[in-house]
């Protein structure tokens, strides 16, 4: 099972990916159990996995204290970002600028980190604290001119997301398969072409482009991202129990916090939007 996150996409997190890549061709070729070769796969007297070959395998320990090194950075840029970069109507264009030259900077640490062959710890950590600069100014100039509580509303709504998907996964209301997969892949790839062409049409044309980030129609579509965020996560803890259960590598803990990190970038942003509109409209 391929994760819809491209940091796990090209990584050996999963049964048909990374250090077992072949052994589902050989599956559909010979009709073989595509894991009889596999260290990691279930014990056939048990039934249970069997214990990772490798001495250097990842743990669950290792994917919390990544995320929590990953996700700390950016909470840290983010309020050093709040404090220092001025918001009042003299200096916010200056502080958009450096907002915006931060996110392009870590979209660039990111994707070199995706083509990179191993896991760069300074190159996730340098994304994370970039990106931290962009969400810092982003909720300092919603706080002054929306409301603080905006910004806490998508704080707690993104926590909550979180604590809700990890509760559902591991209680197995949510199923990752690949239907599952394949879905949420076409409605993302659906829901960026939207967005790109409104942003497009706003840049080119003006206004609100399209509508598709506005009134009622932005957040209807601010409730699909949270959703599509939602189910990002579930693949994320997915690909992360598949890595631990097949004896993914120890260096690739960082790639899980790599993943996690974007994917609640991802919500956050688009919570804070949601609960902008919802404010806007009382």
């Amino acid at each position: 099972m391929r994760s819809s996150n491209p940091v796990f996409s090209r990584r050996g997190f999963s049964r048909d990916n990374g250090a077992y890549a072949g052994i589902d061709a050989q599956y559909q070729q010979a009709g073989t159990n595509p894991y009889a070769t596999n260290p990691y796969a279930t014990d056939p007297t048990t039934g249970m996995p069997q214990a990772p070959a490798r001495a250097n395998a990842m743990t669950m320990d290792d994917v919390v204290s990544r995320t929590a090194m990953t996700l700390g950075t950016v909470i840290l840029t983010a309020t050093l970002a709040w404090l220092a970069l001025p918001v009042d109507p003299a200096n916010l264009g200056k502080s958009y600028g450096i907002a915006i030259g931060a996110a392009l900077v870590a979209m660039v640490l990111a994707l070199v980190q995706v083509f990179k062959s191993k896991a760069s710890p300074a190159i996730i950590i340098g994304y994370a604290a970039f990106e931290g600069v962009f969400l810092g100014v982003i909720s300092a100039a919603t706080s002054t001119y929306i409301g603080a509580g905006v910004v806490i509303q998508a704080v707690l709504g993104t926590m909550c997301v979180f604590a809700a998907v990890l509760i559902a996964y591991k209680m197995r209301w949510i199923r990752v398969t690949r239907r599952f997969y394949g879905f949420v892949i076409a409605a993302a790839m659906g829901f960026m072409l939207l967005m790109a062409a409104n942003l497009l049409f706003s840049v080119f044309a003006g206004g609100d482009g399209l509508g598709f980030r506005s009134g009622g129609l932005g957040i209807l579509f601010g409730i699909i991202g949270v959703v599509l965020g939602a189910c990002f996560l579930a693949l994320d803890f997915k690909q992360v129990e598949d890595g631990i259960t097949y004896g993914a590598p120890r260096e690739e803990a960082w790639m899980a916090a790599f993943g996690m990190t974007m994917t609640l970038v991802w919500i956050y942003l688009e919570l804070l939007r949601l609960f902008q509109l919802i404010s806007g409209d009382e």
